[in-house]
């Protein structure tokens, strides 16, 4: 069996003052009555000079990456000789057509 204590006057004034004060910091920390998240607000449309800045930005970005992409593939472009010579008749050639390249027989 639980009793309740009887009510303290000096108890109940300081449940009161937090309560008040509890109600204070969450208006003040609540957003303004009018506020709206950003991807909810109207678009403000762009003028036509930096539409055609951003369109101008995005043409140099996509073109220096197909820059990137053309020359990122040009070196790997010596392909392994491997694949290109399958017989060893050919193999041989290519090796002396090496050392050939890498001799100095061409100066004489």
């Amino acid at each position: 069996m639980t009793t309740t204590p009887p009510a303290d006057p000096r108890i109940e004034a300081v449940a009161a003052r937090l309560k008040e004060a509890a109600q204070k910091r969450a208006e003040a920390y609540a957003p303004p009555m009018d506020w709206q998240p950003i991807w909810k607000r109207p678009r403000k449309p762009k003028s036509i000079k930096a539409k055609k800045e951003e369109l101008a930005k995005q043409r140099k970005r996509l073109k220096a990456a197909g820059v990137r992409r053309f020359y990122g593939a040009q070196a790997r472009r010596p392909r392994p000789r491997q694949n290109r010579i399958g017989s060893a008749a050919a193999r041989r050639d290519a090796r002396a057509l090496s050392r050939m390249r890498h001799s100095n027989a061409w100066l004489w």
